[in-house]
């Protein structure tokens, strides 16, 4: 808000001249003396401020103002001035206390319910307090009344109410107006959509308003209802205010004053448009407050950066936009020449579309992940492994992604999305698919995106800056001057960093934890620079968008990222539907048909689908087995399908070509890496053989001697070639690499996951099929020893000793030997229960799983809770009849049973039933209470339908039933327990207690009270920690009977029971005939509770203990009366 002052007598103000320029004014005398007069008057506020304060604004610069909330607009010296002078006039301080006091009445509900009250929630501390006031404190000063007059300030006449700082969108300068009855009303003549900017946030509605060139400067504006949209290109409207008023503003009435619009020919401002003859700040260039912060407080931001807000649309001067504001001396400025010609090559670089089979697009499930603690005793943290239900996909992919982050992004703050996959699911493809989002205009929210793979940082040296990070190390290098460089400096949020791989970057948590990062000018290595993005010192307010894999001490430090999400991979639709593009793509669409045959023949391999990487192999050998001709046939294993793939490479290759780069695949995996030099080659026909196969290739962003391997798989397998080759490696040694007992003493970390499956399939399947077909019979015979110390070894395990994950890698280890006694071995010892609780299975577990179990032809029970399988998994093991009991959650096996009956499978739905259980079941979340709701209304409503009728299973047999939700979920999710507990008729067992104390109180007891006469089979009612008082032990005595017969456990440890409630429990105690514990020890209740209830207990020889001991009764109470009835514990 600007405030008009009053100027000495012989001074007056002249009326507005013209209708496209501001009011000129001129000193002379006022027509009033008082400021409320002058307040009421239609006086230019500019001029008046000027008048109170004068000041020298033609030789003022001129000054950027950003299209924010904030008080860049008010000088605090003047304002001071200005509001200390106000505050001796009488009057006007009686005419704003008058007002005051009835905007407290009157408004005061309104306030409660205005929407806008929280759209700077997101702001932090620091950002709020760098304001005196904002909107954002005003709002959160909520009332939970409308006050009455003996709640107001004592002196209401100084009582000043909060108002909102100006506001500059675009060209318009806003603000609240003190007074409207004086201002005319002009309705707008034309109301019409436009269609927005490219980058700008769309609207629904766009009202645009011409003015003719004689109307007044003042004009009032009325809006209706609804989203509203300030076009700041208009070249009608005059220079001046202008006054919107209406239901729609969603607040009081508001100047917008129109202000010069730049000439295309002026030099661009890095954040909108400029006010001429606004004073500057010290110390703060560019802002006219005092408030902003300097350059001293952020030193490496870029200083247009330090006033930047959240959740505020700057119109972006990208080339696009300045091509559909049309010409006119109106239009914005455009960027710099060599901004936009850098811009337009980084489009050029990113739309390339991969050629080969890396350019075949499957969209893939990208799901929302979080980060949890192993165990409860590591602080090491994992991927948490949601129920399939209850997955949150992100759709749109990790563009849809970027699209969305925009709202919830922190101010000024560098935002970190990270996605997580396992080798091989197509992280490095999504992230060049976003760069070719951003190029095609799908991500407007930002001018430049650069797309580093990590494995180019690896370089030594420490002269390295941060252009040279943007520009020098992408898939084509950059040239870019330093006004580019600047351009970028300026406006950080709309820069998109990706960095591809990060698994691949050496000490990955170094830069994490050190204790500074460079400054922006100074040179240091590549690692240096990703600390200070890390610690946002350089390019503060980006978005950085990393790819890696689930593990390694990077994924402990990304618990803290923004946004995490995972690549789940190909469902089976999706593969087959990458078969068909794959042969589609190639231009052999006559052979879809057989490959994907071949496939469906090949169940194993369709379950590995889900990797891209994998299913990219399947249609590579099918593609060569197919153009063989006769009967094709896909192998069953994984080391057959890359025998397959590699074995016409090794014959064609030179003599031990294969050998020596199988050494070099497992030295540089020793090492995790998978980037090789020229000079690693032991000879340039062996990188000539390599290059010419495709085992090597050549990364993105590497310099022409840096070369890798085509997948991290292929890898795996050619380091699992050299174990089974190499005489390097002991025999006694070999059985580390499985990785299934790993040694306390120098253990193997198996960073090459997938080595252990490939070295036995190797190593036990047949030489002339295997290893004879890539290095000869003769090196093949090195193999037979080895064969003997794994046989020996996978034949002394105890597959029930082995946790689920590691017991999971042996039935893969023994499927891919095809040697009938480990199978057999390993089959014939899987224990009877078999818990994967917490244990991810994934279509190929499920798959070997369900082959071992039907192996065995014995009877087991499955526990497949928080395991994430899917649905053709999960029913797939529920079909076996091996299977007589399972447990998975909930909501997958109510999806499950939906999904089974929608397809009129009533055989296998009736087993799926039938087999379920959830004894015992423990409800540790709101969602647990929910789904167990959910169970129970599957059964009422399957009991009344005409074809089905009984119990559930699951629900009838349930005899044990925990409920530990703590004291904030606990009382609101009880009473949701108890309108399904009767559903429950064999519940025996009833425990309400929890370590952190459920409370549910006397209201939670009284509610539990009703169910009492439907639980006929309860014998335990452990009631602990719950604060119940007198009264809710008195409702509990009252439904005690109903339970006399079955009861035999009652426990009310740790209440607040006193005298009222003892009494109440020692009347119904004769009553209890089935009774033998009761708990009633740290309660309240003093030596007369004590007596009542030792009184009572004298006419209950049936009950057995009467555990009473509690701080309120006196030691010499409590021992006399243990003496007169032993029963009574005072442990």
């Amino acid at each position: 808000m600007r405030c008009p002052a009053p100027r000495p007598a012989g001074s007056y103000l002249s009326e507005p001249q013209g209708s496209t320029q501001c009011a000129t004014m001129e000193l002379g005398p006022l027509e009033g003396s008082s400021y409320l007069e002058l307040l009421n008057s239609n006086a230019d506020p500019l001029h008046l401020y000027q008048l109170h304060d004068p000041m020298d604004l033609a030789g003022e610069e001129e000054t950027e103002l950003h299209s924010e909330t904030d008080m860049d607009t008010i000088n605090c010296d003047q304002f001071s001035r200005l509001w200390r002078d106000m505050e001796g006039d009488e009057e006007t301080r009686e005419a704003y206390a008058s007002i005051a006091e009835l905007d407290q009445y009157v408004f005061q509900d309104s306030q409660l319910e205005d929407p806008n009250k929280d759209i700077f929630k997101h702001i932090g501390p620091d950002e709020v307090s760098e304001s005196m006031e904002t909107p954002a404190e005003v709002g959160l000063k909520k009332s939970q009344k409308r006050p009455f007059p003996e709640e107001l300030p004592a002196d209401l006449k100084h009582w000043k109410p909060a108002e909102p700082p100006t506001v500059v969108t675009g060209s318009f300068l806003m603000g609240p107006v003190s007074d409207s009855s004086t201002l005319p009303c002009l309705l707008p003549p034309a109301l019409f959509n436009q269609e927005p900017a490219s980058g700008q946030t769309h609207l629904e509605e766009t009202y645009q308003t011409p003015m003719p060139s004689s109307s007044s400067s003042l004009s009032c504006l009325n809006l209706p209802e609804g989203p509203v949209q300030f076009i700041p290109t208009l070249s009608t409207l005059p220079q001046g205010f202008w006054q919107i008023s209406g239901a729609g503003t969603g607040g009081s009435s508001i100047f917008i004053y129109h202000s010069e619009v730049p000439q295309a020919s002026q030099p661009p401002s890095p954040s909108g448009l400029t006010v001429h003859g606004l004073p500057t700040s010290p110390d703060r260039p560019g802002s006219t407050s005092p408030f902003a912060p300097s350059a001293t407080d952020l030193p490496s931001m870029p200083e247009p950066a330090l006033t930047s807000r959240a959740n505020v649309t700057e119109h972006k001067t990208s080339p696009t936009q300045c091509q559909a504001a049309g010409e006119g001396s109106n239009k914005l400025p455009k960027w710099p020449e060599s901004v936009e010609q850098f811009y337009r090559l980084l489009q050029d670089t990113y739309q390339t579309e991969p050629a080969g089979p890396d350019g075949i697009l499957v969209e893939a499930d990208l799901v929302r992940a979080k980060l949890v603690r192993s165990s409860s005793k590591s602080l090491e943290r994992e991927l948490a492994t949601p129920d399939w239900a209850e997955r949150q996909l992100a759709h749109g992919g990790l563009a849809g992604v970027l699209l969305a982050a925009r709202e919830r992004r922190r101010p000024r703050e560098t935002q970190v999305i990270a996605v997580l996959g396992k080798a091989g699911q197509g992280k490095s493809y999504w992230a060049g698919a976003v760069s070719r989002a951003w190029a095609c205009g799908r991500l407007p929210q930002y001018d430049f995106v650069f797309s580093v793979p990590c494995h180019c940082l690896n370089r030594p040296g420490d002269a390295y800056r941060l252009q040279d990070l943007l520009f020098s190390l992408g898939p084509r290098p950059l040239v870019a001057d330093d006004e580019v460089f600047s351009h970028i400096l300026k406006r950080p949020d709309r820069v998109l960093l990706i960095l591809d791989a990060f698994e691949k970057l050496e000490a990955q948590d170094s830069f994490l934890h050190s204790t500074c990062g460079p400054a922006p000018s100074e040179p240091c290595s590549l690692r240096g620079l990703l600390a200070g993005l890390f610690q946002r010192k350089l390019l503060r307010g980006c978005t950085l968008l990393l790819t890696t894999r689930p593990r390694g001490r990077l994924t402990q430090s990304l618990s803290k990222a923004d946004a995490l999400f995972e690549l789940s991979g190909f469902s089976m639709e999706q593969a087959q539907a990458y078969v068909m593009r794959y042969f589609e793509c190639s231009g052999k669409t006559e052979q879809q048909a057989r490959a994907l045959a071949l496939l469906r023949d090949r169940p194993f391999l369709l379950s590995h689908g889900h990797s891209p990487t994998l299913c990219q192999a399947v249609c590579q050998l099918s593609e060569a087995l197919l153009e063989l001709g006769g009967d094709a046939e896909l192998p069953s294993t994984l080391t057959g399908l890359y025998v397959g793939l590699l074995g016409p490479a090794a014959r064609d290759g030179p003599p031990g070509a294969l050998a020596e780069l199988a050494k070099l695949a497992w030295e540089l995996g020793r090492r995790h890496q998978s980037t090789l030099r020229e000079d690693h080659f032991p000879s340039a026909g062996v990188r000539t053989w390599a290059l010419a196969k495709g085992l090597v290739q050549h990364p993105p962003g590497a310099t022409a001697s840096e070369l890798a391997f085509c997948s991290f798989l292929l890898q795996c397998f050619l380091a699992a070639t050299w174990l089974a080759l190499s005489g390097e490696i002991k025999d006694k040694e070999l059985p580390q690499y499985l990785a299934l007992t790993p040694r306390k003493k120098r253990p193997y970390d198996n960073w090459l996951e997938g080595v252990p499956r490939f070295l036995v399939g190797l190593i036990f399947q047949p030489p002339t099929r295997c290893l004879g077909a890539l290095v000869g019979p003769s090196a093949a015979a090195l193999a037979d020893r080895k064969q003997k110390v794994l046989a020996k070894y996978l034949k002394r395990l105890q597959p029930g000793t082995l946790r689920a994950r590691q017991l999971l890698e042996l039935l893969h280890c023994a499927h891919e030997a095809e040697e009938a006694g480990i199978w057999r071995h390993v089959v014939q010892e899987l224990p009877a229960r078999l818990s994967f609780l917490g244990t991810r299975l994934t279509p190929p577990d499920a798959h070997v799983l369900g082959k071992a179990l039907e192996a065995a032809g014995r009877d087991f029970s499955l526990d497949l809770r928080s395991t994430g399988i899917d649905p053709s998994g999960l029913g797939s093991l529920v079909g076996l009849s091996c299977v007589t009991h399972f447990r998975a959650a909930l909501s997958d096996t109510v999806a499950l049973w939906e999904s089974l009956r929608q397809r009129g499978e009533t055989k296998l739905l009736q087993a799926a039933e039938e087999k379920f259980t959830i004894e015992p079941f423990k409800a540790k979340s709101l969602k647990d209470v929910e789904d167990l709701g959910k169970l129970v209304q599957t059964q009422r409503t399957r009991s009344s339908s005409e074809d089905t009728a009984g119990e559930l299973p699951a629900v009838r047999d349930l005899k044990k039933l925990e409920f530990a939700l703590g004291p904030i979920s606990g009382p609101r999710a009880f009473p949701k327990l108890v309108r399904i507990l009767m559903a429950f008729s064999s519940l025996q067992h009833l425990d309400l207690d929890a370590l952190s104390e459920n409370k549910i109180g006397d209201e939670g007891v009284s509610q539990l009270s009703a169910t009492f006469p439907q639980l006929k089979s309860l014998e335990t009612l452990n009631l602990s920690q719950n604060s119940i008082t007198d009264v809710g032990a008195c409702k509990l005595a009252e439904a005690l009977p109903s339970l006399a017969a079955s009861l035999l456990r009652l426990s009310l440890y740790n209440n607040c029971i006193c005298d009222v409630g003892a009494e109440s429990l020692a009347r119904v105690l004769p009553d209890m005939v089935s009774l033998r514990v009761m708990d009633v020890q740290y309660n309240k209740f003093t030596a007369a509770g004590a007596q009542q209830l030792a009184a009572s207990l004298r006419k209950c020889p049936h009950v057995e203990t009467l555990a009473m001991w509690t701080p309120t009764i006196p030691f010499g109470v409590q021992e006399h009366l243990q003496q007169q009835d032993s029963r009574i514990s005072l442990r």
